[in-house]
This record gives C-alpha cells, sequence and structure tokens, in this order.
C-alpha cells in the first residue's frame, strides 16, 4: 500500500501577515525553519522512503530541513506547488475579501485544473514509489483539494485552517486514496 505523509511547509512572512503566496516565491521566516525542525524530529522516529517538494523554495528548504534527520533522495515534483492565484497573489486578507469576496482572482488556476495537476501528481507517486511511505512538503490549497477531494467525511465547499508544518496522511486503499488524518499539529511548540 502507497502511503503518504503531506507536510505543509513552514511559516513565511507573507504566511504570517495574510498575503495570499500561490506560486510567488516567498523563503521560510525564523519561524518557519523552526517548523521544519519540529518536524524533522518528529519524523525521523517513522520509517520513510523517499522525500517529496516543490520548487517553490518554501517547500523545498522544509524539505531539506526535514531530510537532515532521514539523509534520503529528495525529488522534486511540481505537480504538488501552490495554487496560481493570479492576481491576487500578494494582496493581504482584508484587501482581496473586500474586492474578491469570491475568492476567485483574474489569470487564476481553475480548480478543474489543480485537482488535475494534483490527482497526476498522486498517479506519479503511485507509479514512482508503489508501495512505499512517502514524505511529500506541499502547499495549503493543494492539502485542502486533497481534502475536498479524498477525505471520507465530506467537507463540502469548506476549506479547512491548515497550520504552518501541519501533517496530513494519505493511502491508496483498493487503488482510491483515503484520507486517514489531517491538520496534525501535536510535534508543533506552538501547538504543544
Amino acid at each position: 500500500m502507497t502511503q503518504i505523509c503531506m507536510v505543509r511547509h513552514g511559516q513565511t512572512d507573507w504566511n504570517l501577515f495574510g498575503r495570499l503566496q500561490g506560486q510567488t516565491d516567498i523563503p521560510l521566516n525564523e519561524t518557519g525553519e523552526r517548523q521544519a525542525q519540529e518536524c524533522r524530529e518528529f519524523l525521523k522516529d517513522h520509517e520513510w522512503d523517499v522525500v517529496v517538494t516543490t520548487s517553490l523554495m518554501r517547500a523545498r528548504k522544509t524539505a531539506e530541513i526535514i531530510n537532515e534527520g532521514l539523509d534520503l533522495n529528495i525529488v522534486e515534483m511540481d505537480q504538488f506547488k501552490e495554487r496560481c492565484f493570479g492576481e491576487g497573489e500578494g494582496m493581504l486578507r482584508e484587501d482581496r475579501d473586500r474586492q474578491y469576496p469570491d475568492f476567485i482572482f483574474p489569470k487564476m488556476e481553475s480548480y478543474e485544473d489543480l485537482v488535475a495537476r494534483v490527482q497526476n501528481g498522486l498517479n506519479e507517486i503511485h507509479k514512482q514509489f508503489r508501495d512505499q511511505r512517502v514524505l511529500v512538503v506541499a502547499h495549503g490549497a493543494v492539502i485542502n483539494t486533497i481534502l475536498r477531494e479524498f477525505h471520507n467525511d465530506a467537507l463540502g465547499e469548506e476549506r479547512v485552517k491548515l497550520w504552518n508544518g501541519c501533517l496530513t496522511d494519505l493511502h491508496l486503499v483498493h487503488n482510491t486514496w483515503v484520507v486517514r488524518s489531517y491538520n496534525q499539529v501535536g510535534h508543533l511548540s506552538e501547538h504543544a
């Protein structure tokens, strides 16, 4: 059975101040690096076969810090890159709520395209790493898409507030992806 643990990247200044990042390439801040270190300390006590990350520096740096405790191959797969929010990227929460209350921005990647991209990534993981345990460092909209599409308890249209550094477990059972748990934060000091 292929098993995936999705790790949301550590915090950036844009996360901290409520700016929508999307595919804008923002580095981790000091808190984000600490969150990645706390993920490393928790995850190093489990068996993993490979670490997958996106090319965005906040995910890549989180993966590199986690991998200091694992010493595994790091594979880059941009199927798990954050959703492109077009002209919404860089906007503060209050500004985008006022200008785009429906959360639809000009030049934004469609939800259907995002789902297809993420599904393609999951299929690629299963193809390349069949029956292995895979750590995937990804982004909030990607993990929310997985929750919406594959969680047995219908979450509907709601987005889950995912914490930076949270863990989401996803397993392939009878050729269907199943979310076993999500938004796990017990390993993070700010949630202890």
